[in-house]
């Protein structure tokens, strides 16, 4: 019989969609209040991937990720989704040009995957309470971040994959330090 150990902590990513990237720095200071210092920020990337948002959401759409110096546990997933879609609501009501101004996707690296985190059931997700589903979007196999049969088209793109990997480097380098920290 296995023993249940406490999970390490990971690597909180948020993914920013929005046709007014303009909103974008207003976001990285709400979210670094609530999860602490920016780690790392992709560049602003176009969202050219799916017509699905455009509707609530308006054309042109852009994605910009976020990493936080702060870990987490992954447990604490599930409440972060339904904060930052509370914070979706709040820019609902601030009148933008379209319904829903900014899609925010909150998710966790660790050294084996990237997880998001989502409202949505499908067969591949698993209920992790609070009406919260989480999936494995990507895996770290062969050194590298490789997409799943279920991954999105715009989370197979090298640019993403690298901003992962970034994020996965800094989660190894942090541990190796601590470990390092607890030798000494």
């Amino acid at each position: 019989m296995g023993t249940a150990t406490p999970h390490q902590e990971v690597a909180l990513i948020v993914g920013m969609l929005s046709a007014f990237p303009e909103v974008f720095q207003r976001l990285e200071a709400i979210l670094s209040e609530r999860f602490g210092k920016i780690a790392r920020a992709s560049a602003v990337l176009p969202f050219d991937y799916t017509r699905y948002y455009e509707p609530e959401m308006g054309a042109n759409l852009r994605r910009k990720f976020l990493s936080f110096e702060r870990h987490l546990h992954p447990e604490e997933i599930a409440a972060i989704k339904l904060w930052t879609n509370a914070l979706e609501e709040q820019f609902a009501a601030q009148g933008f040009p379209a319904p829903r101004p900014i899609n925010l996707d909150p998710g966790y690296v660790t050294l084996s995957k990237l997880v998001l985190a989502t409202t949505k059931d499908h067969a591949h997700r698993i209920y992790i309470g609070q009406g919260i589903f989480a999936e494995v979007t990507l895996g770290f196999t062969g050194g590298a971040f490789q997409p799943m049969p279920w991954s999105y088209p715009d989370y197979r793109t090298d640019a993403y994959r690298e901003f992962f990997s970034a994020v996965r480097a800094d989660l190894l380098a942090r541990r190796r330090g601590s470990r390092a920290g607890e030798a000494g």
